[in-house]
């Protein structure tokens, strides 16, 4: 297996240093529109294991928006498969790329939706990964795989729904993913900042888009931003956290693998976290259509999304100022093999003090990074295969899950997942 990683920031960053560790692969090309940021992810793999590992990795130079600059780099390196770690808004570009260059692709964030035109919070225009969806057909006759979504959320929660369907129950009533924490960073002095701990610019695409939900009987509608709230108990000392409604792969990928009568996606974000986004929105700072901005040497074009993730934080620089757990995974109801009523939630806890000791990467990029590299290491042993456009949700997961948890002594990633029983309230 040979891979082409577009993408050097803080999740392709986290790529190379989890794959660095294992063995499944020849070559991993580090590329990034920045050539220094490849430079030292692979300086720092040699620093870390050895000149012998980072032999096994290269640094590149990419344009991600141009799917003819990613085709060539893909095939000037022979890569086999192209995984996508930059924004969603290149998903478009690198899935192109990736085509042409006759290379199997993932991502971990599928192609952008736009809202419904005249009922924006009532029903769907174009769905998250409707594109790609749509050229399913070239990707098959290509005989080639695009595994989309297979990130910690979208990914991991996915293949958590893939195995409670198989195993765990009979019949489902809800696939619902959580996702909370009980991150703090803080400046110099201590004081708790502001400082996302994904990048600004997907969490407003997620946030104040209107939110996806799947129901069987209506199949895809939409709710207004941060709806239907609710407390959620994380575990692991995380503790409780209000979630809302978020748009999210997830609520587009389930329902068209798993048997389930609603399908959500809830995210922890917290009241200070909500008011900063509907301010952003209020203003117009979170639009991405270019505005002239005048300027003592002439106009300048700028996106104020752009601004706003220029005056923030880097979420790559923020891990040794960040204390506490990231908690991903999915909620499932409905009656279990037995017949009974049954409530269970399937999670994994990344602490961020360990993931910066063991990798130098903060725990939510650290998190999201894990779950591609997994599915990569199962291509490679052709436990999971298969063309066309799919999702987590279509492959076994249980060979996943096994590896995941495996010790590292005996060949696995050493990460537990949890499985809780909750009581039933319906």
């Amino acid at each position: 297996m040979r891979i082409l990683l577009v993408g050097a920031g803080g999740v392709g960053n986290a790529i190379a240093k989890i794959a660095a560790r294992r063995s499944f692969f020849d070559l991993i090309v580090v590329s990034d529109y920045d050539m220094e940021r490849a430079r030292d992810v692979v300086a720092w793999i040699a620093e870390r294991h050895g000149a012998d590992v980072a032999s096994r990795f290269r640094a590149a130079a990419v344009d991600a928006s141009d799917p003819d600059n990613v085709a060539a780099l893909a095939r000037e390196h022979r890569a086999t498969h192209v995984m996508n770690a930059v924004e969603p808004k290149f998903v478009p570009t690198v899935f192109a790329g990736a085509l042409a260059a006759g290379a199997d692709y993932l991502d971990m964030a599928m192609s952008l939706s736009e809202p419904h035109p005249l009922h924006p919070h009532s029903e769907t225009g174009v769905k998250l990964g409707d594109d790609q969806f749509a050229q399913s057909a070239d990707w098959e006759t290509g005989g080639r795989l695009a595994l989309v979504g297979m990130g910690v959320e979208p990914g991991l929660s996915d293949v958590f729904a893939r195995y409670a369907a198989d195993h765990l129950f009979s019949e489902i009533d809800e696939l619902g993913t959580r996702d909370g924490a009980n991150l703090v960073v803080r400046d110099e002095a201590g004081n708790e900042i502001f400082a996302p701990s994904f990048s600004i610019w997907t969490t407003i695409e997620e946030c104040l888009n209107p939110p996806v939900v799947w129901e069987k009987n209506r199949g895809w509608f939409t709710t207004e931003p941060f709806s239907e709230p609710e407390v959620f108990e994380f575990p692991e000392g995380i503790g409780a956290v209000e979630c809302v409604n978020v748009e999210h792969e997830e609520v587009v990928l389930m329902p068209r693998w798993l048997d389930a009568r609603r399908v959500t996606f809830k995210y922890g974000l917290g009241n200070e976290f909500i008011g900063i986004l509907k301010t952003l929105h209020q203003l117009g700072l979170d639009t991405t259509a270019p505005l002239t901005v005048r300027s003592p040497a002439g106009p300048v074009q700028v996106a104020p999304r752009d601004v706003v993730a220029a005056g923030l934080p880097d979420p790559a620089t923020i891990g040794p100022r960040m204390t506490g757990k990231t908690c991903a995974g999915v909620w499932v109801t409905g009656n279990g093999t037995d017949g009974a009523p049954r409530e269970v939630y399937l999670y994994h806890v990344a602490d961020n003090e360990w993931t910066m000791a063991e990798y130098d990467s903060q725990c939510v990029v650290w998190q999201t990074a894990l779950n591609p590299v997994i599915a990569l290491e199962l291509l490679a042993a052709g436990v999971w295969s298969g063309t066309g456009v799919l999702g987590p949700e279509a492959f076994d997961a249980k060979p996943f899950l096994d590896l995941m948890a495996l010790p590292v002594a005996d060949g696995g990633y050493g990460q537990r997942w949890g499985l809780e029983d909750r009581l039933v309230t319906r």
